[in-house]
């Protein structure tokens, strides 16, 4: 059985990717191998972050008992937690549940792609402006599946630049969705609609977070 440093649980909307607006069972680990300059749960990138030890039946209780069917696994970055494998296929074995996790891009997919279960995976793909872009593992994007979703969080034009050309070297729109969030107090959400207008990108979607209009933009649990 394994065991998992949360650092929260909390249930709320989906704030971005393929499910947002809709009620999502949040659970975020501990630990971090990346550190973007614009991160903003940074609290929770250090493995001895202040969490709660919990099992995976823990886990899977608190889901079911809340009624909500989706789960963002989230982080930090969840792939590199121990046996998160096992986590993986006890919440793919109920099909009832539907599970996204969010990963940075610099975790291999492939060990965890042919988990049974209604599982995807939204990969943030690291634009220059983050500091982190030579940390992707651009293989993975030859894994990518229809349910999959890659997300570029842009901070200028030069992002923008960079994101078109990774879309179209991988023809990243015909393999998954496609994502494109400004970084929050950084970029106006205008100039990317404009960039894409300029470039006539079809199939890619502008998506702004949610949860940072709804709530303050550095608000806890929700």
């Amino acid at each position: 059985m394994g065991t998992y440093h949360v650092t929260e649980h909390f249930i709320s909307i989906n704030g971005e990717a393929r499910r947002a607006g809709e009620l999502s069972c949040f659970l975020r680990l501990a630990g971090c191998n990346l550190c973007c300059n614009y991160c903003d749960t940074r609290w929770s990138c250090d493995p001895e972050a202040e969490a709660e030890l919990m099992t995976e039946e823990e886990l899977h209780s608190w889901v079911k008992q809340s009624g909500v069917r989706n789960i963002t696994l989230t982080g930090g970055e969840p792939l590199l937690a121990p046996e998160i494998d096992v986590l993986l296929r006890r919440l793919g074995q109920d099909p009832e549940l539907r599970i996204e996790v969010e990963t940075n891009g610099s975790i291999s997919l492939a060990p965890f792609l042919e988990i049974p279960g209604d599982i995807s995976f939204t990969m943030d793909l690291k634009c220059p402006g983050s500091g982190m872009a030579e940390h992707n593992r651009m293989e993975n994007l030859a894994l990518l599946r229809n349910v999959d979703t890659v997300k570029f969080v842009v901070s200028d034009r030069t992002d923008l630049m960079w994101m078109r050309e990774q879309v179209e070297k991988y023809q990243l729109a015909e393999r998954c969705k496609v994502y494109i969030s400004p970084v929050f107090g950084r970029i106006d959400p205008q100039e990317i609609v404009e960039y894409i207008k300029e470039y006539t990108m079809n199939d890619v979607r502008v998506q702004l977070q949610l949860h940072k209009y709804i709530w303050d933009p550095g608000k806890r649990g929700v």
